[in-house]
Protein backbone atom coordinates (compact mmCIF):
# COMPACT_ATOMS: atom_id res chain seq x y z
CA UNK A 1 0.00 0.00 0.00
CA UNK A 2 1.09 3.36 -0.94
CA UNK A 3 0.32 6.59 0.57
CA UNK A 4 1.95 9.83 -0.95
CA UNK A 5 1.92 13.38 0.10
CA UNK A 6 2.31 15.79 -2.82
CA UNK A 7 2.43 19.30 -1.55
CA UNK A 8 2.67 22.42 -3.32
CA UNK A 9 4.33 25.10 -1.06
CA UNK A 10 3.23 28.25 -3.16
CA UNK A 11 0.01 27.33 -2.37
CA UNK A 12 0.85 25.61 0.90
CA UNK A 13 -1.64 22.35 -0.37
CA UNK A 14 -1.67 18.67 0.27
CA UNK A 15 -2.78 16.82 -2.30
CA UNK A 16 -2.78 12.60 -1.90
CA UNK A 17 -1.73 9.80 -3.94
CA UNK A 18 -3.09 6.78 -2.73
CA UNK A 19 -2.61 2.90 -4.10
CA UNK A 20 -4.12 -0.79 -2.97
CA UNK A 21 -3.43 -3.83 -5.59
CA UNK A 22 -2.94 -1.41 -8.81
CA UNK A 23 -6.34 1.09 -7.97
CA UNK A 24 -5.08 4.55 -6.97
CA UNK A 25 -7.28 7.53 -5.46
CA UNK A 26 -6.05 11.36 -5.77
CA UNK A 27 -7.51 13.20 -2.78
CA UNK A 28 -7.96 17.36 -4.36
CA UNK A 29 -5.83 17.32 -7.05
CA UNK A 30 -4.24 20.97 -8.00
CA UNK A 31 -5.18 21.40 -11.59
CA UNK A 32 -2.35 20.24 -13.65
CA UNK A 33 -3.03 16.22 -13.33
CA UNK A 34 -0.66 14.97 -15.74
CA UNK A 35 1.80 14.41 -12.93
CA UNK A 36 -0.64 12.53 -10.95
CA UNK A 37 -1.36 10.19 -14.37
CA UNK A 38 2.04 9.53 -14.49
CA UNK A 39 2.76 8.07 -11.08
CA UNK A 40 -0.30 5.87 -11.97
CA UNK A 41 1.12 4.72 -15.04
CA UNK A 42 4.69 4.11 -13.68
CA UNK A 43 2.92 1.83 -10.77
CA UNK A 44 1.23 -0.12 -13.34
CA UNK A 45 -2.21 1.48 -11.28
CA UNK A 46 -5.40 3.01 -12.47
CA UNK A 47 -6.95 5.90 -11.40
CA UNK A 48 -10.33 4.83 -9.55
CA UNK A 49 -11.03 7.67 -8.28
CA UNK A 50 -11.02 11.27 -7.39
CA UNK A 51 -11.77 12.50 -3.64
CA UNK A 52 -12.59 16.24 -2.89
CA UNK A 53 -12.73 16.96 0.44
CA UNK A 54 -15.22 20.14 -0.19
CA UNK A 55 -15.81 22.74 -3.07
CA UNK A 56 -12.00 24.14 -2.77
CA UNK A 57 -11.92 28.20 -2.79
CA UNK A 58 -8.32 28.81 -3.25
CA UNK A 59 -7.50 26.98 -5.84
CA UNK A 60 -8.85 25.56 -8.55
CA UNK A 61 -9.05 21.58 -8.25
CA UNK A 62 -7.98 18.96 -11.08
CA UNK A 63 -11.08 17.19 -10.45
CA UNK A 64 -12.56 17.18 -13.68
CA UNK A 65 -9.36 17.12 -16.03
CA UNK A 66 -8.55 14.22 -13.73
CA UNK A 67 -11.84 12.28 -14.03
CA UNK A 68 -11.85 13.34 -17.68
CA UNK A 69 -8.74 11.56 -18.98
CA UNK A 70 -8.95 8.58 -16.52
CA UNK A 71 -12.15 7.58 -16.27
CA UNK A 72 -11.92 7.94 -12.73
CA UNK A 73 -14.88 8.71 -10.55
CA UNK A 74 -15.37 12.27 -8.57
CA UNK A 75 -16.90 11.52 -5.04
CA UNK A 76 -18.08 14.69 -2.76
CA UNK A 77 -19.11 14.15 0.53
CA UNK A 78 -23.03 15.02 1.03
CA UNK A 79 -24.18 18.70 -0.84
CA UNK A 80 -27.13 19.68 -2.57
CA UNK A 81 -24.96 21.53 -5.07
CA UNK A 82 -26.10 21.49 -8.91
CA UNK A 83 -22.33 20.55 -10.47
CA UNK A 84 -21.29 20.99 -14.08
CA UNK A 85 -19.98 17.42 -14.30
CA UNK A 86 -20.49 14.11 -13.09
CA UNK A 87 -19.90 13.03 -9.78
CA UNK A 88 -20.95 10.55 -6.67
CA UNK A 89 -22.86 12.44 -3.87
CA UNK A 90 -21.62 9.96 -1.26
CA UNK A 91 -23.48 9.68 2.33
CA UNK A 92 -22.06 10.16 5.96
CA UNK A 93 -20.64 6.88 6.44
CA UNK A 94 -20.01 5.16 2.94
CA UNK A 95 -17.03 3.79 2.24
CA UNK A 96 -15.03 2.90 -1.11
CA UNK A 97 -13.12 -0.16 -2.19
CA UNK A 98 -9.49 1.08 -3.11
CA UNK A 99 -7.75 -2.55 -4.06
CA UNK A 100 -7.69 -4.39 -0.33
CA UNK A 101 -7.98 -0.78 1.41
CA UNK A 102 -10.95 0.98 2.40
CA UNK A 103 -12.05 5.04 2.49
CA UNK A 104 -14.66 5.84 4.41
CA UNK A 105 -16.72 9.46 4.24
CA UNK A 106 -17.02 11.14 7.33
CA UNK A 107 -19.48 14.23 6.91
CA UNK A 108 -17.64 17.27 8.63
CA UNK A 109 -19.87 20.34 7.86
CA UNK A 110 -18.00 23.58 9.43
CA UNK A 111 -15.23 24.88 6.86
CA UNK A 112 -18.11 24.56 4.58
CA UNK A 113 -21.38 22.84 4.53
CA UNK A 114 -20.17 19.61 2.18
CA UNK A 115 -16.66 19.32 3.74
CA UNK A 116 -15.57 15.51 4.20
CA UNK A 117 -12.85 13.80 5.83
CA UNK A 118 -11.65 10.34 3.98
CA UNK A 119 -10.61 7.80 6.62
CA UNK A 120 -8.64 5.24 5.41
CA UNK A 121 -8.61 1.68 6.75
CA UNK A 122 -5.60 -0.15 5.43
CA UNK A 123 -5.17 -3.77 3.74
CA UNK A 124 -4.56 -5.37 7.29
CA UNK A 125 -8.02 -3.94 8.34
CA UNK A 126 -6.38 -1.47 10.62
CA UNK A 127 -7.70 2.60 10.34
CA UNK A 128 -4.39 4.17 9.16
CA UNK A 129 -4.79 7.58 8.33
CA UNK A 130 -7.50 10.36 8.00
CA UNK A 131 -7.59 12.96 5.30
CA UNK A 132 -9.30 16.61 7.04
CA UNK A 133 -9.28 18.69 4.24
CA UNK A 134 -9.96 21.84 5.36
CA UNK A 135 -11.43 20.49 8.66
CA UNK A 136 -8.84 20.20 10.60
CA UNK A 137 -4.95 21.57 10.09
CA UNK A 138 -2.02 20.73 12.22
CA UNK A 139 -2.35 23.30 14.57
CA UNK A 140 -5.31 24.89 13.48
CA UNK A 141 -9.07 24.26 11.99
CA UNK A 142 -10.88 25.60 9.08
CA UNK A 143 -11.97 29.07 8.68
CA UNK A 144 -15.86 29.02 8.94
CA UNK A 145 -16.37 32.20 7.33
CA UNK A 146 -16.06 31.51 3.29
CA UNK A 147 -18.87 29.56 2.55
CA UNK A 148 -21.56 32.28 3.41
CA UNK A 149 -20.03 34.03 0.59
CA UNK A 150 -21.35 31.29 -1.42
CA UNK A 151 -24.66 30.93 1.00
CA UNK A 152 -26.44 33.87 1.94
CA UNK A 153 -28.16 32.30 4.89
CA UNK A 154 -24.99 31.10 6.35
CA UNK A 155 -23.37 33.05 8.95
CA UNK A 156 -19.56 32.71 10.41
CA UNK A 157 -21.56 31.45 13.77
CA UNK A 158 -23.24 28.84 12.03
CA UNK A 159 -20.22 27.70 10.54
CA UNK A 160 -18.75 27.27 13.52
CA UNK A 161 -21.34 25.61 15.29
CA UNK A 162 -21.30 22.87 12.68
CA UNK A 163 -17.31 22.95 12.98
CA UNK A 164 -17.62 22.03 16.72
CA UNK A 165 -19.96 19.86 16.81
CA UNK A 166 -17.83 18.00 13.70
CA UNK A 167 -14.58 17.77 15.42
CA UNK A 168 -16.23 16.37 18.89
CA UNK A 169 -18.57 14.07 17.36
CA UNK A 170 -16.76 12.64 14.39
CA UNK A 171 -12.92 13.56 14.40
CA UNK A 172 -11.95 13.30 18.37
CA UNK A 173 -13.21 10.04 19.21
CA UNK A 174 -10.87 8.26 16.66
CA UNK A 175 -7.85 6.86 17.74
CA UNK A 176 -5.35 8.74 18.58
CA UNK A 177 -2.58 6.94 16.38
CA UNK A 178 -4.14 7.63 13.09
CA UNK A 179 -1.80 9.62 11.31
CA UNK A 180 -3.83 13.51 10.27
CA UNK A 181 -3.00 14.49 6.60
CA UNK A 182 -4.54 17.89 6.15
CA UNK A 183 -5.23 19.51 2.72
CA UNK A 184 -2.85 23.17 3.94
CA UNK A 185 -0.21 24.56 5.84
CA UNK A 186 1.30 27.52 7.11
CA UNK A 187 1.09 30.30 4.72
CA UNK A 188 -2.69 29.36 3.47
CA UNK A 189 -5.51 31.80 3.96
CA UNK A 190 -7.79 28.94 4.89
CA UNK A 191 -7.07 29.27 8.28
CA UNK A 192 -5.80 31.73 10.63
CA UNK A 193 -2.28 30.00 12.10
CA UNK A 194 -1.56 26.91 11.03
CA UNK A 195 1.82 24.85 11.47
CA UNK A 196 4.59 24.43 9.15
CA UNK A 197 4.59 20.44 10.02
CA UNK A 198 2.15 19.38 7.09
CA UNK A 199 1.68 15.83 9.07
CA UNK A 200 0.89 14.86 13.01
CA UNK A 201 -1.08 12.12 14.84
CA UNK A 202 -4.21 13.13 15.38
CA UNK A 203 -3.21 12.28 19.32
CA UNK A 204 -0.77 15.00 19.37
CA UNK A 205 -3.62 17.46 18.13
CA UNK A 206 -5.56 16.67 20.58
CA UNK A 207 -3.22 17.73 23.06
CA UNK A 208 -1.90 20.73 21.00
CA UNK A 209 -4.54 22.09 19.15
CA UNK A 210 -6.13 25.22 20.38
CA UNK A 211 -9.54 24.19 18.81
CA UNK A 212 -9.77 20.45 20.29
CA UNK A 213 -8.99 21.56 23.85
CA UNK A 214 -11.81 21.40 26.47
CA UNK A 215 -14.22 24.27 25.91
CA UNK A 216 -17.63 25.38 25.90
CA UNK A 217 -19.44 25.58 22.01
CA UNK A 218 -19.40 29.34 23.30
CA UNK A 219 -16.23 29.48 23.45
CA UNK A 220 -14.95 27.58 20.47
CA UNK A 221 -17.40 29.87 18.08
CA UNK A 222 -15.25 32.98 19.72
CA UNK A 223 -12.42 31.54 19.32
CA UNK A 224 -12.32 30.35 15.67
CA UNK A 225 -14.27 33.67 14.35
CA UNK A 226 -11.58 36.00 16.79
CA UNK A 227 -8.81 37.88 14.34
CA UNK A 228 -10.28 36.11 10.93
CA UNK A 229 -9.73 39.10 8.16
CA UNK A 230 -11.79 39.20 4.90
CA UNK A 231 -10.76 36.70 2.43
CA UNK A 232 -9.06 37.33 -0.98
CA UNK A 233 -11.54 38.34 -3.39
CA UNK A 234 -11.11 35.78 -5.43
CA UNK A 235 -12.32 32.68 -3.24
CA UNK A 236 -15.72 32.98 -3.98
CA UNK A 237 -15.25 32.88 -8.15
CA UNK A 238 -12.70 29.61 -7.38
CA UNK A 239 -15.30 27.89 -5.75
CA UNK A 240 -17.92 28.54 -8.57
CA UNK A 241 -15.20 27.04 -10.75
CA UNK A 242 -14.93 24.36 -8.67
CA UNK A 243 -18.56 23.45 -8.77
CA UNK A 244 -19.87 24.80 -12.21
CA UNK A 245 -16.88 23.21 -14.03
CA UNK A 246 -13.92 24.84 -16.33
CA UNK A 247 -11.86 24.79 -19.40
CA UNK A 248 -9.61 21.78 -19.54
CA UNK A 249 -6.19 23.16 -18.73
CA UNK A 250 -4.54 21.72 -21.78
CA UNK A 251 -6.97 24.36 -23.53
CA UNK A 252 -5.91 27.17 -21.23
CA UNK A 253 -2.08 26.65 -21.70
CA UNK A 254 -2.72 26.17 -25.51
CA UNK A 255 -4.19 29.91 -25.28
CA UNK A 256 -1.40 31.25 -22.71
CA UNK A 257 1.83 29.35 -24.19
CA UNK A 258 2.25 31.65 -26.82
CA UNK A 259 5.14 33.54 -27.63
CA UNK A 260 5.29 37.21 -28.84
CA UNK A 261 7.82 39.58 -30.31
CA UNK A 262 8.12 42.64 -28.79
CA UNK A 263 6.23 44.61 -31.23
CA UNK A 264 3.25 41.85 -30.59
CA UNK A 265 3.38 41.92 -27.30
CA UNK A 266 3.11 45.84 -27.62
CA UNK A 267 0.32 45.46 -30.01
CA UNK A 268 -1.56 42.51 -27.86
CA UNK A 269 -0.88 44.91 -24.49
CA UNK A 270 -2.52 48.35 -26.81
CA UNK A 271 -5.39 46.26 -28.63
CA UNK A 272 -6.64 44.38 -25.69
CA UNK A 273 -6.17 46.09 -22.58
CA UNK A 274 -4.08 42.78 -20.48
CA UNK A 275 -2.47 43.24 -18.06
CA UNK A 276 1.12 42.84 -18.14
CA UNK A 277 2.08 40.67 -15.17
CA UNK A 278 5.97 40.84 -14.52
CA UNK A 279 6.91 37.53 -12.60
CA UNK A 280 11.37 37.94 -12.32
CA UNK A 281 12.75 38.53 -9.25
CA UNK A 282 12.01 41.66 -7.50
CA UNK A 283 15.47 43.30 -7.69
CA UNK A 284 15.38 42.28 -11.41
CA UNK A 285 12.37 43.59 -11.95
CA UNK A 286 13.53 47.33 -10.28
CA UNK A 287 16.63 47.28 -12.45
CA UNK A 288 14.19 47.76 -15.51
CA UNK A 289 10.72 46.83 -16.56
CA UNK A 290 8.04 47.33 -19.23
CA UNK A 291 5.68 50.66 -18.34
CA UNK A 292 3.00 49.86 -16.64
CA UNK A 293 3.25 46.46 -15.58
CA UNK A 294 3.00 44.44 -12.22
CA UNK A 295 5.55 42.35 -10.03
CA UNK A 296 4.70 38.97 -8.49
CA UNK A 297 7.28 36.82 -8.71
CA UNK A 298 7.51 33.11 -9.73
CA UNK A 299 9.33 32.31 -6.78
CA UNK A 300 7.48 33.32 -4.20
CA UNK A 301 3.70 33.21 -2.75
CA UNK A 302 3.05 33.38 -6.39
CA UNK A 303 -0.54 31.68 -6.92
CA UNK A 304 -1.61 34.09 -3.44
CA UNK A 305 -0.87 36.87 -4.76
CA UNK A 306 -2.13 36.76 -8.14
CA UNK A 307 -5.56 36.13 -6.12
CA UNK A 308 -5.00 38.91 -3.62
CA UNK A 309 -4.31 41.89 -6.30
CA UNK A 310 -6.00 40.97 -9.67
CA UNK A 311 -9.87 40.55 -8.65
CA UNK A 312 -11.10 39.59 -12.09
CA UNK A 313 -10.47 35.67 -12.65
CA UNK A 314 -11.28 36.98 -16.55
CA UNK A 315 -8.72 39.47 -16.87
CA UNK A 316 -6.32 38.70 -19.99
CA UNK A 317 -2.68 38.67 -18.80
CA UNK A 318 0.69 39.22 -21.18
CA UNK A 319 3.03 36.89 -19.06
CA UNK A 320 6.83 38.42 -19.12
CA UNK A 321 8.80 35.50 -17.51
CA UNK A 322 12.28 34.07 -17.17
CA UNK A 323 13.11 32.53 -20.67
CA UNK A 324 12.49 28.86 -20.28
CA UNK A 325 9.50 29.22 -17.14
CA UNK A 326 6.80 30.54 -19.43
CA UNK A 327 4.39 27.53 -19.33
CA UNK A 328 5.54 27.10 -15.08
CA UNK A 329 4.01 30.63 -14.93
CA UNK A 330 1.04 30.37 -16.80
CA UNK A 331 0.24 26.85 -15.03
CA UNK A 332 0.43 28.49 -11.60
CA UNK A 333 -1.55 30.95 -13.22
CA UNK A 334 -4.01 28.46 -13.58
CA UNK A 335 -4.60 27.07 -10.10
CA UNK A 336 -5.95 29.65 -8.94
CA UNK A 337 -8.60 30.06 -11.84
CA UNK A 338 -6.71 32.54 -13.92
CA UNK A 339 -7.35 31.25 -17.27
CA UNK A 340 -6.84 34.21 -19.47
CA UNK A 341 -2.94 34.48 -20.40
CA UNK A 342 -2.90 35.19 -23.82
CA UNK A 343 1.13 35.30 -24.86
CA UNK A 344 3.99 35.65 -23.54
CA UNK A 345 6.82 38.15 -23.95
CA UNK A 346 9.49 35.91 -26.37
CA UNK A 347 13.09 36.25 -24.97
CA UNK A 348 12.16 37.56 -22.04
CA UNK A 349 12.49 41.48 -21.03
CA UNK A 350 15.97 41.52 -22.40
CA UNK A 351 14.48 40.87 -25.73
CA UNK A 352 11.90 44.04 -25.20
CA UNK A 353 15.22 46.25 -23.89
CA UNK A 354 17.18 45.31 -26.65
CA UNK A 355 14.15 46.39 -29.61
CA UNK A 356 14.83 49.87 -28.08
CA UNK A 357 11.16 49.84 -26.49
CA UNK A 358 10.69 52.32 -23.54
CA UNK A 359 11.65 50.78 -20.43
CA UNK A 360 10.96 51.93 -16.71
CA UNK A 361 12.92 51.48 -12.99
CA UNK A 362 11.87 51.41 -9.76
CA UNK A 363 14.87 53.03 -6.99
CA UNK A 364 15.68 50.30 -4.50
CA UNK A 365 18.07 51.12 -1.82
CA UNK A 366 19.69 48.88 0.91
CA UNK A 367 19.73 49.60 4.42
CA UNK A 368 22.86 50.84 4.90
CA UNK A 369 21.80 53.89 2.23
CA UNK A 370 18.12 54.15 4.44
CA UNK A 371 19.92 54.62 7.58
CA UNK A 372 22.27 57.68 6.10
CA UNK A 373 18.90 59.41 5.11
CA UNK A 374 17.35 58.98 7.91
CA UNK A 375 19.99 60.18 9.81
CA UNK A 376 19.82 63.23 7.73
CA UNK A 377 16.35 63.45 7.89
CA UNK A 378 14.19 61.41 10.86
CA UNK A 379 11.10 62.09 9.43
CA UNK A 380 11.26 60.14 6.52
CA UNK A 381 8.22 57.81 5.92
CA UNK A 382 8.41 54.90 5.91
CA UNK A 383 5.90 52.50 4.44
CA UNK A 384 5.27 49.08 5.90
CA UNK A 385 3.10 46.82 3.51
CA UNK A 386 3.45 43.65 5.71
CA UNK A 387 0.24 42.02 7.13
CA UNK A 388 -1.44 44.18 10.17
CA UNK A 389 -0.83 41.08 12.11
CA UNK A 390 3.05 41.58 11.44
CA UNK A 391 3.37 44.85 11.75
CA UNK A 392 1.51 44.35 15.34
CA UNK A 393 4.29 41.58 16.07
CA UNK A 394 7.22 44.38 15.41
CA UNK A 395 7.91 46.89 13.59
CA UNK A 396 10.49 50.12 12.81
CA UNK A 397 8.78 52.75 15.31
CA UNK A 398 6.90 55.54 13.33
CA UNK A 399 6.55 53.55 10.56
CA UNK A 400 3.09 53.10 8.69
CA UNK A 401 1.58 50.45 8.11
CA UNK A 402 -0.82 50.08 4.29
CA UNK A 403 -1.12 46.26 4.02
CA UNK A 404 -0.44 44.77 0.52
CA UNK A 405 -3.33 42.62 1.25
CA UNK A 406 -5.74 45.56 1.16
CA UNK A 407 -3.89 47.57 -1.20
CA UNK A 408 -6.94 50.15 -2.31
CA UNK A 409 -7.06 50.84 1.44
CA UNK A 410 -3.27 51.76 1.85
CA UNK A 411 -2.79 53.35 -1.36
CA UNK A 412 -5.00 56.27 0.46
CA UNK A 413 -2.22 56.57 2.61
CA UNK A 414 0.05 57.67 0.34
CA UNK A 415 0.29 61.18 -1.09
CA UNK A 416 1.64 61.30 -4.15
CA UNK A 417 3.69 64.57 -3.85
CA UNK A 418 5.85 62.82 -1.01
CA UNK A 419 8.60 60.50 -0.78
CA UNK A 420 7.86 57.30 0.69
CA UNK A 421 10.76 54.51 1.94
CA UNK A 422 8.81 50.73 1.16
CA UNK A 423 9.54 47.60 2.91
CA UNK A 424 7.57 44.56 3.73
CA UNK A 425 9.53 41.41 4.95
CA UNK A 426 12.63 40.28 2.74
CA UNK A 427 11.32 42.44 -0.51
CA UNK A 428 8.83 40.43 -2.56
CA UNK A 429 5.70 42.42 -1.49
CA UNK A 430 7.17 45.53 -1.06
CA UNK A 431 7.91 45.23 -4.97
CA UNK A 432 4.64 43.80 -5.78
CA UNK A 433 3.44 47.38 -4.03
CA UNK A 434 5.54 49.85 -5.45
CA UNK A 435 5.18 48.03 -9.23
CA UNK A 436 1.08 48.23 -8.83
CA UNK A 437 1.74 52.15 -7.30
CA UNK A 438 4.05 52.80 -9.76
CA UNK A 439 1.09 51.90 -12.44
CA UNK A 440 -1.08 53.90 -11.24
CA UNK A 441 1.00 56.98 -11.24
CA UNK A 442 2.64 56.94 -7.44
CA UNK A 443 6.51 57.91 -8.58
CA UNK A 444 8.14 58.69 -5.25
CA UNK A 445 8.46 55.44 -3.50
CA UNK A 446 11.59 53.94 -3.19
CA UNK A 447 12.23 50.02 -2.38
CA UNK A 448 14.11 49.13 0.51
CA UNK A 449 15.89 45.88 -0.40
CA UNK A 450 15.69 43.05 2.18
CA UNK A 451 13.00 44.33 4.05
CA UNK A 452 12.33 44.24 7.39
CA UNK A 453 14.49 41.51 8.14
CA UNK A 454 17.46 43.12 6.83
CA UNK A 455 16.31 46.57 8.69
CA UNK A 456 16.14 44.59 12.12
CA UNK A 457 19.71 42.60 11.40
CA UNK A 458 21.60 45.52 10.55
CA UNK A 459 20.60 47.37 14.44
CA UNK A 460 20.65 50.98 12.81
CA UNK A 461 16.89 51.31 13.51
CA UNK A 462 14.44 51.32 16.51
CA UNK A 463 12.18 48.31 16.72
CA UNK A 464 8.95 47.67 18.51
CA UNK A 465 9.15 45.02 21.39
CA UNK A 466 8.67 41.67 19.73
CA UNK A 467 4.85 40.56 20.44
CA UNK A 468 3.68 36.53 19.78
CA UNK A 469 0.85 37.04 17.54
CA UNK A 470 -2.33 35.51 17.50
CA UNK A 471 -3.41 35.13 14.05
CA UNK A 472 -1.16 34.81 10.69
CA UNK A 473 -3.69 36.59 8.90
Amino acid sequence: MKIEQIYTGCLAQGAYYIESEGEAAVIDPLREVQPYIEKAERRNAKIKYVFETHFHADFVSGHKDLAAKTGAKIVYGPTGMKMGFDAIIAEDGQEFTLGKAKIKVIHTPGHTMESVCYLLTNEEGKEEAIFTGDTLFIGDVGRPDLAQKVVEDLTQEKLAAHLFDSLRNKIMPLPDDLTVYPAHGAGSACGKNMSKETTDTLGNQKKTNYALQDMTKEEFIKEVITGLTPPPAYFPQNVMMNIQGYDSIDEVLERGVRPLTPTEFEVAANETGALILDTRDAQDFAKGFIPNSVNIGIDGSFAVWVGAMIPDLKQEILVVADEGREEEVITRLARVGYDYSIGYLKGGFDAWKASGHEIDQIKSISVDELAKIKEENPDINILDVRKNSEFLSEHVIDAENAPLDYINDSMLKVNKDKTYYVHCAGGYRSMIFNSILRARGYDNLIDIAGGFKAIKESEKFKVSDYVCPTTLL
